[in-house]
C-alpha cells in the first residue's frame, strides 16, 4: 500500500489494519513482510527510539509497501517536519486538544517547505503566490496527518478540530482517554465505549478516518471497527511476542508436568 492509498482509504473506506513496532532490529521487517499488514505504527512518544532508528525503520517499511506512521514526542511542528524528513508517510500527532496545534501541524505536514511569516500567511488563507499554488499540493501528497484525541477537551472541541483542513484521520489513545474519563484501563466501560463512538462518528461524517490503537481480544477490537473505526493499530510486536512465549512455555511444562513455575508434579517419562 503507498501512503496515497493509505489516505484514500482512510477517508473513503477501509479499514486498514497495522501493528506498533517496537523493535528496531533490521530482523524484523523480513519478519513482517507477509503479515497481511497495511501500515506499521512507529511510536517514539514512549518508546526509546533515536532519530537514525526511527529513519531507517520508515525507509525500510516504506520501501516494502508498509507506509510508516511515526508517532511524535508531542503536538510540535518541528517535530512533525523531522519525521517526514527521515521518511515517514504521516504523522501521527499525540495529546491533540485544540484547533491552534491542529493549524501548526497542517502547516508542517501539509504546507511544506513554507516556514516563518510566508507560512502563518497560508494558515490563515492568504493564496499562495506564483508557482507555490502547484508546487505545495504535489509536494506534501504524500504525507499523512493523524491527530491523538485522548481528553475530554479534545472531545469537546472535536467538531472545530475537526474543520481543519488536511487530517487524514483521527487516532484514540484508550489509555490516556480512559484515563482522563475518569476510568483508567476499563475499556469496557459505557463512558469509554460512548465516547469512543461519538469520536469515530464525528470524523467519519467529516469523511476523516478514524483509529484505535488496541490490544485487547479478537471480539473487542472487531467491536471497534463495527462502531466505526476504518483505522486499527493491533497490538504491538512485543505483546505477541509475549504471549507467544508465555503460552507455549506453559503449554510444554504443562505437557512435562510441571507447575508453571518449573517444579515438577510428577514422574515424566520420556
Amino acid at each position: 500500500m503507498t501512503p496515497v492509498e493509505l489516505k484514500n482509504a482512510l477517508h473513503d473506506g477501509g479499514p486498514v489494519f497495522g501493528t506498533l513496532i517496537v523493535s528496531p532490529s533490521p530482523f524484523w521487517p523480513k519478519v513482517l513482510s507477509d503479515c497481511g499488514l497495511d501500515f506499521v505504527f512507529i511510536d517514539t512518544e514512549h518508546i526509546a527510539l533515536d532519530r537514525s532508528q526511527v529513519s531507517w525503520m520508515c525507509r525500510t517499511y516504506a520501501a516494502m509497501g508498509l507506509p510508516p506512521l511515526v508517532r511524535t514526542v508531542s503536538p510540535s511542528p518541528y517535530e512533525a517536519t523531522m519525521v517526514l524528513d527521515d521518511g515517514a508517510a504521516g504523522v501521527v500527532a499525540p495529546y491533540i486538544e485544540q484547533v491552534d496545534q491542529v493549524q501548526q501541524l497542517r502547516g508542517a505536514t501539509k504546507l511544506r517547505p513554507l516556514k516563518g511569516q510566508r507560512l502563518n500567511n497560508a494558515l490563515a488563507g492568504e493564496p499562495l503566490p506564483g508557482g507555490l499554488a502547484d508546487y505545495t499540493p504535489g509536494f506534501n501528497q504524500d504525507n499523512l496527518l493523524i491527530i491523538n484525541i485522548e481528553s475530554v477537551p479534545a472531545v469537546e472541541n472535536l467538531d472545530r478540530i475537526l474543520d481543519v483542513p488536511g487530517i487524514d484521520s483521527v487516532l484514540i489513545g484508550p489509555h490516556d482517554l480512559s484515563s482522563n474519563l475518569g476510568v483508567p484501563e476499563q475499556y469496557d466501560d459505557p463512558a469509554f465505549l460512548k465516547t469512543a463512538e461519538t469520536i469515530f462518528a464525528k470524523a467519519r461524517a467529516k469523511g476523516v478516518g478514524a483509529g484505535i490503537h488496541a490490544w485487547g481480544d479478537i471480539a473487542s477490537q472487531a467491536r471497534f471497527v463495527n462502531m466505526g473505526a476504518n483505522l486499527l493499530i493491533h497490538k504491538a510486536d512485543i505483546l505477541f511476542f509475549k504471549n507467544g512465549i508465555r503460552d507455549e512455555l506453559a503449554e510444554i511444562r504443562e505437557s512435562l508436568g510441571l507447575q508453571p513455575g518449573g517444579t515438577s508434579t510428577g514422574e515424566v517419562i520420556v
